[in-house]
């Protein structure tokens, strides 16, 4: 008989507590990079040097200029679940520090060689510990803490590093995500030797255009909203600086930078009105609130948090981002993000916590309640009359630039388009003057040229107008004088007979002929002009995709989108110049009309400065 392979239960060692515990905190380099920072910025820094050798497995030394740590209290600094942060359950359900856990210095400690010196301001010298042993050494104000040799007595961790270069990019995104977070610090990261980044002192504008580079400092929105106990500020980007990938999506909590599925979402949400398809936004966001309000003690990396009330949170950022990102329309030709003059976004409010919790309360009802949090304004800046325009103005008729089977009603005879106006606040996009192969519309303001991508332009008007009929309820429908009939896959078919009611909500009437045809027998009525095959199809495909009617609902943006896109006017379309004033007219009219559905620009201006400089004119 075998004996048992069991051992009786005998408390483990305190080396092998830290190395356990190193394993949930320590997880590469860029995590000791992580911790140290915030301990150094926790301890009040205004200036920190961070040096790498060999991607940090080598060495990782970060020096800060802040408090520092008395000769006595060095022991306790790298001894385990030891800290200054939290003293009682009260404390850790009000964190208002980056680092709480106590855990970081001793789980680093026990897989590295490690070196702390510190000195405090009214000590006569540095102390330094290393193996547990303090001694005086010489040294400025601050802290340093060399760790060298990451992971040389646990072999089996240090096999899975990936190369030196990867190890380097972890580490130097967590500086400069840390650094951004944090303009009123000075920065400096090297790595074997040489300078790789060196921020000083700033302001948010400047820091976030050096991190995030001059693309997105030219196309971002400022962010600045409350509610309640909430705050959020920062930038969002247009979608014109959207990316490929999500590695420009930086947001914090009380000054943490989190990944939190719930804030992505609502961040990804907003921005579901111009921003469709595969592209990632790009933005820096900071949310403030009380910390009792959110529980950091989620997770050992504390990237991960978790809300008291998540949905009033959601809530919250969604509106916010999206009340910014609906100030781009032609109406605010000309007005730059405000400068946002505080030295740093991410000061944690602290103190407030009774205030915070009621304040929440009236606030989360007034959510419920689906009462605005945000007023938009309402003004368009069109002040001429348009009845000029005939039906393409006239928001309860159709849309104008569709082509139909007698011809555009655009072509009708309409009054000639009024003369230039001396002033862009009445016609900010000016008044057409000629059209570029059959793509582009010229126009002249009082500033210089307007490039507008017709195609673009009108395919958001065409959203917007189906975005508002949709929620009003009041999609109105062309019956077809003959039906249009075409061969459909059994998955189209299965569709029409089990979402009737969806498909009649967005103003289509798609009947079953047989196992393998569908005869379209009406169209929303802004879609009159484009191929009802098509549109169908179009329809079906996306309702089969995203599911049942709730699921639409939550998708309907995209879908709008893509009837939106397939109705607007195509390229080689001519237009007469009172079309194309119409079109300019309506931009002005409609919200975020610089960008159409897929992120792209609308229209653009070009100076008359930017004219002379290609004639070289007064030079």
């Amino acid at each position: 008989m075998t004996s048992s392979p069991f051992r009786p239960i005998q408390a483990l060692p305190d080396n092998l507590i830290s190395q356990i515990a190193a394993g949930e905190v320590v997880e590469r380099p860029s995590a000791v990079v992580k911790e140290l920072l915030e301990n150094a910025l926790d301890a009040g820094a205004t200036q920190i040097t961070v040096r790498l050798d060999q991607g940090g497995v080598k060495r990782i030394a970060i020096t800060d200029n802040g408090r520092g740590i008395a000769p006595e209290q060095l022991p306790l600094a790298v001894a385990r679940h030891a800290t200054s942060k939290i003293a009682s359950l009260t404390d850790l359900e009000n964190v208002a520090t980056l680092g709480f856990r106590g855990e970081a210095l001793a789980s680093i400690a026990s897989v590295s060689q490690f070196t702390l010196t510190s000195r405090t301001a009214d000590a006569a010298h540095a102390s330094q510990i290393e193996n547990g042993v303090v001694t005086p050494t010489s040294g400025a104000q601050g802290t340093t803490v060399d760790v060298q040799e990451l992971y040389f007595n646990t072999p089996a961790r240090r096999k899975f590093l990936k190369t030196e270069q990867t190890e380097f990019g972890h580490c130097a995104d967590v500086v400069r995500r840390i650094a951004l977070a944090r303009p009123d610090v000075t920065f400096t990261l090297m790595h074997n030797g040489k300078t790789v980044d060196h921020w000083n002192l700033a302001n948010i504008d400047k820091r976030s255009a050096q991190i995030m580079g001059n693309d997105f400092a030219e196309a971002r929105l400022p962010v600045e909203q409350s509610a309640g106990p909430l705050r959020l500020h920062g930038f969002a980007g247009l979608p014109t600086a959207s990316k490929g990938r999500p590695d420009a999506q930086f947001f914090y909590v009380n000054g943490r930078f989190v990944r939190d599925k719930l804030l992505t979402h609502a961040v990804r949400a907003a921005y579901q009105d111009v921003l469709h398809g595969d592209r990632y936004p790009s933005y820096v966001l900071a949310l403030q609130l009380d910390p009792s309000l959110v529980d950091v003690n989620v997770h050992p990396s504390k990237i991960e948090v978790r809300f008291r009330d998540s949905r009033a949170v959601h809530q919250f950022v969604f509106h916010a981002v999206q009340a910014a990102l609906s100030q781009t329309s032609a109406t605010a030709f000309g007005t730059a993000p405000a400068p946002l003059s505080s030295s740093s976004l991410f000061d944690v409010k602290r103190g407030e916590t009774s205030d915070a919790a009621s304040n929440m309360n009236t606030w989360r009802a007034q959510v419920q309640s689906q009462q605005p949090l945000f007023q938009r304004p309402t003004g368009f800046g069109v002040a001429q009359t348009t009845a000029s325009y005939g039906s393409f103005f006239n928001s309860s008729a159709d849309p104008a630039i569709s082509a139909s089977s007698s011809g555009s009603a655009l072509n009708q005879a309409f009054a000639p388009a009024p003369q230039a106006a001396n002033s862009d606040d009445e016609y900010p996009l000016g008044f057409a003057i000629a059209q570029l192969h059959g793509i582009y519309v010229l126009a002249q303001n009082s500033r210089g040229l307007v490039l507008v991508d017709m195609h673009a332009a009108h395919e958001r008007i065409l959203y917007e107008q189906l975005k508002v009929a949709l929620d009003e309820g009041e999609i109105s429908v062309q019956n077809l004088l003959i039906p249009v009939t075409f061969y459909a896959e059994p998955q189209a078919v299965s569709v029409v007979e089990e979402q009737q009611e969806v498909l009649r909500s967005l103003g289509f009437d798609i009947a079953v002929l047989s196992p393998t045809t569908l005869a379209v027998r009406a169209i929303p009525t802004l879609l009159k002009n484009a191929d009802a095959e098509s549109l169908a199809r179009d329809v079906l495909r996306d309702v089969a995709e995203f599911g049942a009617s709730r699921v639409l609902l939550e998708r309907r943006n995209e879908l709008l989108g893509t009837l939106a896109c397939h109705s607007a006017v195509r390229a080689n379309r001519s237009l007469t110049t009172v079309e194309m004033n119409a079109l300019l007219r309506q931009m002005e009219h409609t919200e975020r009309a610089d960008q159409c559905n897929h992120g792209r620009p609308t229209w653009v201006q070009l100076a008359l400065s930017d004219l002379d400089k290609l004639f070289l004119r007064g030079q």
